[in-house]
C-alpha cells in the first residue's frame, strides 16, 4: 500500500529529470444557482515519455484518496458513478486532449462541496491532482455595494450572477431603484480563474432620505421558472441635523424645566449642550435632555446643542427665560445737596419681565417708568420742601419690591413767621422758631440791655428740634411790665438770619379765643355782671352791720379795671395760660416756667399785672378775627 502511494512520487520525479509533470488547472471556486448546472472548466497534463493509449480520468467528490472511497462524480472507464450524480454529470472536455471540464447539472443543494479529478493512463499512471474546485449551490445574486456609501457623493452598486451554464444564460433585473437612477448592464465577463459573471451596474447620488432603503437584483432565466432575488440594505453616512428642540422657553423662578434635543445622522451623533461655552452635558445618541431642576434668573439665557460625527456637525440654540418677581431696587445718586442745587437719583432693579418702576414722596408719585428696568429722578433746583424721605417701588405681576432713601436738602437758617414774644404772669416767654439743615445755632438778643442768651444757656433757654424744625423758647422773668425787644439769631455754615420777635400782649390772646361772635356774648355777659354786682352792693349796703368795713371785700371797679374775685379770678387765668401754650407750640414744660396756679395763690396774684376781662375778652376776638 505504501509502495502504492509512493509510485505516483516516483514518476513525477523522473518526469521532472525528463522535462515534464503532473499538474492540473482548475478554478479553486465556482457557482452556480441551485436548479441551473456549471460547467468547470479543467485541465491536466502529464510527463512526456507516457504516450498512453487511452487517457481515462475519474471525478471524485470532496476527497482525492480513493481509499476513502469518495463519491464518484465521474468516471471514464465504467460509467458507474455514484447515485447523487446519476444523470447529472458528463464530461464535456477531451480526456486526450487533456481536457477535463465536468458538467453538473440540476443543481441541488448537496452537490456543492470539494470536485478532485484523478488522470488514469493505463497501469500505475494514475494520479489524483491537489488541485480541486469548490462549488458553491446559491439562491441569491451578489449585490455589492461600495464599503462607504456619503450622502452627496456618487455611488455605484452592482449585481452579479455566476454565468457558467452553457445551457441556461441568466438576465438581471433592479428592484427598488426607483428615484435612485438607470441601470447599466455591462455584460458577460470573465474572471481570472476562467468562471463567467454576469454584471449589472447602477449609478446614483444617495441622499440621506436612501440610508436604509433595501435595493434588489433579480436574475432570470428564460423558458424556466427560475428567478433569484438578492436585497442590500444601503447604509448612507451623512452629516447631522437636528430635527427637533425647545423652541423658546418661558418658566417661572423655583420651576423645573426640561431641554431636548434630537439629531438625525449617520452614524449617531456626539449630542453637546452648552451654554456660553461650557459642557452642560454630552453623550453619543440620537437624543439628549438638558433637565433644569428650580432654575434661578443666573440660568436665564441662551443654550446651544451641537451635533457633530465625523461627516459633520449641525447646531441650533434655544433661549430659557426665568420669570421673576423685581430684586430690591438700588439707588445711587446725590443723598446730600445744598439748595437750589440740581439732584440726579437713580433707581435700578432688576426682573423679568421689566417692572413698572415709581418714586414716591408722602404718596406722591414723583416719577414713573413702564416695562424699564431704570428710573432717573432729576429734580432741578431743590428746596427745603424736597428734604425727605422718598420711595422707589418696582413691581411686575410676579412681586413688588421697594427701597427707601432719604434726600437731605442743606440751606441756611429761615425764622417763621410764628416766631413772637408773649407775657405770661410776671414772665416773657420768646418763641423762635428755626427751620434750617444743618441745625442751627440760636441765641436771643436784648438790645437795650447789650444782652445776648445763646441756647447753651439752658437756664433762660429751652431747645427742641423735629425734623428741620428747631424751636428754642426764652423765658424772662419779671419782665411783664415792660417786655424788651428781643432778637432771634440763627446761623448754619450757610448763612444767618435774625428777626425783632413781635410781642402779642394777653388781651390779644383772649381776643383770638373768644372770637366777634363770642366777644358780643361776652359784652353781654359783662352788662349782666355788672348790673347783678350793682344790685348786691345795694343789699349789703341796707343789711350791713356797723362792724362791716369795705376793706373786707375787695374792690370792684367797672369798666376797665372790673375784675372778678375768687374761683372766677382762677378760672381765667387757666384759660390765658392755654391760650399762651397753644400760641407758643410747646411739647413740654420750658426750664423754670410754672404757669400752674393753685387756690392759695390767687390772693397773692399782683393786680397791676392782671388784665380786667373786657380786656380779656377784646384780645380773644381779636385772635379769633385773625
Amino acid at each position: 500500500m505504501i509502495f502504492l502511494t509512493a509510485l505516483p512520487l516516483f514518476w513525477i520525479m523522473i518526469s521532472a529529470s525528463r522535462g515534464g509533470h503532473w499538474s492540473a488547472w482548475m478554478p479553486s471556486s465556482i457557482s452556480a444557482f441551485e436548479g441551473t448546472c456549471v460547467s468547470i472548466p479543467c485541465r491536466f497534463d502529464f510527463p512526456d515519455e507516457l504516450r498512453p493509449a487511452v487517457v481515462h480520468g475519474v471525478w471524485y467528490f470532496n476527497s482525492p484518496y480513493p481509499k476513502n472511497y469518495p463519491p464518484v462524480v465521474f468516471k471514464s472507464r465504467t460509467q458507474v458513478v455514484h447515485e447523487s450524480f446519476q444523470g447529472r454529470s458528463r464530461l464535456l472536455g477531451d480526456l486526450g486532449l487533456r481536457n477535463c471540464t465536468l458538467l453538473l447539472s440540476t443543481l441541488s443543494p448537496e452537490l456543492g462541496g470539494k470536485y478532485y479529478f484523478r488522470g488514469d493512463l493505463g497501469g500505475y499512471n494514475q494520479y489524483t491532482f491537489s488541485e480541486h474546485s469548490v462549488l458553491d449551490i446559491i439562491n441569491t445574486p451578489n449585490i455589492v455595494v461600495p464599503p462607504e456609501v456619503v450622502a452627496g457623493k456618487e455611488v455605484e452598486v452592482s449585481c452579479m450572477v455566476p454565468d457558467n451554464c452553457p445551457e441556461l444564460r441568466p438576465e438581471i433585473s433592479w428592484l427598488g431603484h426607483e428615484g435612485l437612477g438607470e441601470p447599466t448592464v455591462l455584460g458577460r465577463l470573465r474572471e481570472d480563474e476562467g468562471t463567467w459573471v454576469l454584471v449589472s451596474l447602477l449609478h446614483f447620488v444617495p441622499t440621506r432620505e436612501a440610508n436604509g432603503h433595501r435595493l434588489g437584483c433579480q436574475a432570470a432565466f428564460p423558458n424556466t421558472t427560475l428567478q433569484f432575488e438578492g436585497y442590500a440594505s444601503l447604509d448612507v453616512k451623512y452629516p447631522p441635523v437636528i430635527v427637533e428642540m425647545n423652541s423658546s422657553v418661558e418658566a417661572i423662578e423655583g420651576s423645573h424645566v426640561s431641554l431636548v434635543c434630537g439629531a438625525d445622522s449617520n452614524p449617531p451623533p456626539l449630542l453637546t449642550w452648552m451654554r456660553d461655552g461650557t459642557v452642560l452635558r454630552e453623550a453619543v445618541t440620537e437624543i439628549l435632555y438638558l433637565e433644569l431642576e428650580e432654575v434661578t434668573p443666573g440660568e436665564d439665557g441662551v443654550y446651544a446643542c451641537l451635533a457633530e460625527n465625523a461627516y459633520g456637525q449641525d447646531n441650533r440654540t434655544v433661549e430659557l427665560s426665568v420669570m421673576y418677581a423685581p430684586w430690591k431696587p438700588t439707588v445711587n445718586g446725590t443723598m446730600v445737596a445744598v439748595e437750589g442745587e440740581t439732584v440726579s437719583i437713580l433707581c435700578s432693579t432688576q426682573s423679568n419681565p421689566d417692572p413698572i418702576l415709581t418714586i414716591f414722596k408722602e404718596k406722591q408719585i414723583l416719577a414713573t417708568v413702564i416695562y424699564e428696568s431704570q428710573l432717573q429722578l432729576e429734580l432741578p433746583a431743590v428746596t427745603p420742601e424736597d428734604d425727605g424721605e422718598y420711595w422707589c417701588v418696582a413691581e411686575n405681576q410676579y412681586g413688588q419690591r421697594a427701597t427707601a432713601f432719604n434726600l437731605s436738602v442743606e440751606f441756611a437758617p429761615m425764622i417763621l413767621l410764628e416766631s413772637h414774644c408773649a407775657a405770661a404772669r410776671d414772665t416773657v416767654q420768646c418763641l423762635c422758631v428755626v427751620k434750617s439743615n444743618p441745625e442751627p445755632s440760636v441765641a436771643f438778643e436784648l438790645p437795650s440791655r447789650n444782652v445776648t442768651v445763646n441756647e447753651t444757656e439752658r437756664e433762660f433757654v429751652y431747645s427742641e428740634r423735629s425734623g428741620l424744625l428747631l424751636t428754642s423758647i426764652l423765658t424772662l422773668r419779671g419782665q411783664a411790665q415792660s417786655p424788651p425787644r428781643v432778637i432771634c439769631t440763627a446761623r448754619n455754615l450757610y448763612g444767618t438770619k435774625s428777626l425783632e420777635l413781635p410781642f402779642q400782649g394777653a388781651h390779644r390772646l383772649m381776643w383770638a379765643k373768644i372770637g366777634p361772635v363770642g366777644a358780643v356774648v361776652a359784652f353781654a355777659i359783662l352788662i349782666a355782671i355788672v348790673c347783678y354786682i350793682t344790685q348786691t352792693r345795694r343789699k349789703k349796703n341796707v343789711t350791713e352791720s356797723p362792724s362791716f368795713s369795705a376793706g373786707d371785700n375787695p374792690h370792684v371797679l367797672y369798666s376797665s379795671d372790673f375784675r372778678i374775685s375768687g374761683a372766677p379770678e382762677k378760672y381765667e387765668s387757666e384759660r390765658r395760660l392755654g391760650s399762651e401754650r397753644r400760641l407758643l407750640g410747646l411739647r413740654g414744660e420750658p426750664p423754670e416756667l410754672d404757669l400752674s396756679y393753685s387756690h392759695s395763690d390767687l390772693g397773692k396774684r399782683p393786680t397791676k399785672d392782671s388784665y380786667t376781662l373786657t380786656e380779656e375778652l377784646a384780645e380773644y376776638a381779636e385772635i379769633r378775627v385773625k
